[in-house]
Order: structure tokens, then sequence, then C-alpha cells
């Protein structure tokens, strides 16, 4: 496992790649600093990773391409799947998030595999939220919750053709 740290308006995430893919998105924690080692990697996926969660932030990418190598069981392999089918800028709570994957009253279990999400921002568990519209749970705290929603929505939504 190769891994590297990356500045973003968040605050310095940790990437953390296999040959086979991106395996986790460590959100900022208080003692994090990147200290000058953003991008010094020669590794394929980070350089991917990288340059995906930076075209995020800057607007220029809604969904991720990277490959992904993640270890969980096939419950929390299809939460976390279903993720990526929630669109950009918008948001649903965990029971439509149990519902998409035919698991209707499976909610406190979505919640509990969106927490073990291992790559926030590419699967967005930040678009996740509680029925009565208020943030509930993320690995990085509800005050990153609400920048990285909050980011989406100044973003918007990409035009539709047509």
């Amino acid at each position: 496992m190769t891994r590297m740290m990356m500045d973003t308006p968040i605050g310095v995430l940790v990437l953390e790649a296999t040959e086979r893919g991106l395996c986790r998105v460590g959100l900022p924690g208080p003692n994090q600093t990147s200290a000058g080692r953003n991008r010094q990697t020669d590794h394929p996926v980070l350089a991917q990773a990288a340059a995906e969660i930076d075209e995020y932030f800057s607007g220029r990418r809604r969904t991720f391409s990277i490959p992904l190598d993640l270890a969980g069981t096939p419950f929390q392999r299809a939460a976390w799947q279903a993720l990526a089918d929630v669109p950009y800028a918008e948001t649903i709570s965990y029971r439509e998030q149990a519902e998409r994957i035919g698991r209707p009253k499976a909610v406190r279990a979505i919640g509990s595999a969106n927490a073990k999400n291992p790559v926030p921002i590419v699967l967005p568990c930040h678009r996740v939220i509680g029925s009565d519209g208020r943030l509930t749970g993320f690995a990085g705290g509800l005050a990153c919750k609400q920048q990285l929603l909050d980011h989406e929505r100044v973003v918007g939504p990409k035009p539709k053709a047509g």
C-alpha cells in the first residue's frame, strides 16, 4: 500500500492505494499537516486520485472514475456503491439509501456502513442526511460535511444538455 497527503479546501486528506485502486481517503484531523508532501508519489492510482479530487474542489468534476479497491462485507460494498449514484449537490436520507439497495428496513445498518466508508468524497456519504433534513454522522465531523455540501451547492449541479 502506498500513501500520500494532499492539501484541499477542507484540510489535509490522506490517500492510500494498492496497485488495484484507491482504498482509503482519510479526512482531515486536528494534527494533520501535509508539510510539503503533496503529490510526491509515482503511484499512478494516487496521482489520478489527487488529480480527480483537485478537479472536484475546483468545480470541474462531479463524479469520480478512479479505480477502487475496497474491503468490506457484501452489504457494506452495496451501501457504498449506492453512494456513487447520489447526484452531485443533492442529498438523500439513510432510508432512501437503504431502499436503493433493496433493504428498506436496514436504515441503521446503512448508517453504520456509511460510517465505515473508506473513501469519503469519492463515494459521497456526505450527501446522506437524516430523514428530517438534519445533518447526522460523518467521519470528518458535521462541520466538514456541511462544508462539502456547501461547496457542491455553490458550484452547482451540471447543466442538463438539450
